[in-house]
């Protein structure tokens, strides 16, 4: 296609569709690229424009772009078709694997995204406890249903405030909010409210950040919420296998109520999974009066994709160590300044406009996002792709060799 071709699909895009996207965070001004095809660790736009990916489809992608492990596994299950709307052997199989992993499932089911999930751990937990109100950490995104589609940040907020028209602020109001490494916060909140029926919590803040928890952080809440019978739901959508076999509740030795899990569990296809304790799992429709259901849940492709790359990460743990070597390559390359700062857990990774690590959301707010904008545009032109935004974070998969890396650390030196 000819030079400025995004330009012109974007033009068309408008026309047909709301800001001419099907997410709001691809609306890059004063257009976005349109991807024409992905390999590896790679993206090529339809103006010619070949781009090290550092997005990684926020994070799906962790053995990078076009596995052939996975194209594989996708071509042999679209050979057998690939949706039944009936029960199919991968999901006994590929549940085995997933509870096997994670000591807070029990039981699992399969949804068709990370929202879809969280929306349905939420309603479970309320089913299960009897209790009405949530609490979630300010600045956590846990999908675009109303429930936790609460603004964050204000110190004085602790009761939601819709972040959207069309939610009902009485809905919202069963939202509350706490500051992420508050511990102190959260206590007071459950000690002053009694119908509260879980906590929901990204164990690392990964649509802002990252964030990372602090010393005994999570451990601390797990006893918070013990000692007032509140559910814990760790939300690892993006963590799950991402920091490692079993997620963050692994990596941090903490048993969570019920967790919620989506994108690298799909291989790259669309999925979501809830899962928990048996007995919290057993009050799920058709088996309890919590109802839950989907057309497209346990589709093949996503559970045949999702498999392969499950097996490949268990086949060769290493590729988490080796993950989190590189970025902290990366990281050692970058000459400190008063500027900004660097955070990274394993293959995440993310450079702040402020001179000290965030601890929590408001202190991300603190970050330069002009700044931010200018830098992540000369990271473009030097052809490499990040987030568009220094609230999401960055990735690094399998497919990004030693090269990429030396590229994206002078890429760094030389934008920042």
């Amino acid at each position: 296609m000819k030079h400025n071709a995004s330009s012109d699909l974007f033009e068309l895009a408008k026309t047909l569709m709301p800001g001419g996207v099907s997410s709001p965070v691809r609306a890059i001004k004063p257009y976005p690229f349109y991807t024409e095809l992905a390999e590896g660790s790679h993206i090529r736009t339809v103006d010619g424009t070949e781009l090290l990916d550092c997005c990684m489809a926020y994070g799906p992608l962790i053995l990078g772009h076009a596995r052939p492990t996975i194209r594989n596994a996708i071509e042999d299950q679209l050979g057998r078709g690939w949706l039944y709307g009936t029960p199919t052997p991968l999901e006994p199989a590929y549940a085995k694997r997933i509870t096997g992993d994670h000591p807070g499932m029990d039981m699992v089911r399969f949804v068709s995204s990370g929202s879809e999930a969280t929306m349905a751990a939420i309603r479970l937990a309320r089913g299960f406890t009897g209790k009405k109100d949530i609490v979630k950490i300010e600045g956590g995104f846990h999908g675009a249903h109303d429930a936790v589609l609460v603004k964050a940040g204000s110190g004085a907020t602790t009761m939601g405030v819709p972040d959207s028209a069309g939610v009902l602020a009485d809905l919202v109001a069963h939202t509350r909010q706490v500051p992420f490494n508050d511990p102190e916060a959260l206590e007071a909140m459950l000690s002053a409210n009694k119908d509260i029926a879980a906590l929901i919590i990204e164990p690392v803040q990964g649509n802002v950040g990252p964030i990372l928890p602090q010393d005994n952080y999570l451990r601390d809440i797990r006893e918070i919420t013990k000692a007032h019978d509140v559910l814990l739901i760790f939300d690892e959508v993006i963590t799950g296998y991402r920091v490692g076999i079993g997620g963050a509740q692994v990596k941090y030795g903490v048993k969570p109520d019920l967790t919620t899990l989506g994108k690298i569990i799909g291989g790259g296809l669309p999925i979501g999974a809830f899962g928990g304790r048996r007995e919290i799992m057993e009050m799920v429709a058709p088996q309890g009066p919590v109802y839950q259901a989907g057309t497209y849940s346990g589709n093949p492709l996503s559970l045949a994709a999702g498999m392969a790359t499950i097996e490949w990460l268990h086949a060769k743990p290493e590729l988490y160590r080796e993950l989190d070597d590189k970025t902290r390559a990366l990281e050692e390359s970058l000459d400190r300044n008063d500027r900004g700062s660097f955070i990274r857990l394993g293959s995440m990774f993310k450079y702040f406009f402020r001179s000290s690590p965030p601890q929590n959301y408001r202190e991300v707010k603190e970050c330069d996002t002009a700044a931010f904008n200018t830098f992540w545009k000369k990271m473009l032109d030097a052809g490499v792709f990040l987030p568009p935004s220094q609230f999401e974070t960055n990735f690094l998969s399998a497919a990004h060799t030693d090269h990429d890396l030396t590229a994206l650390a002078q890429a760094y030196r030389t934008c920042r």
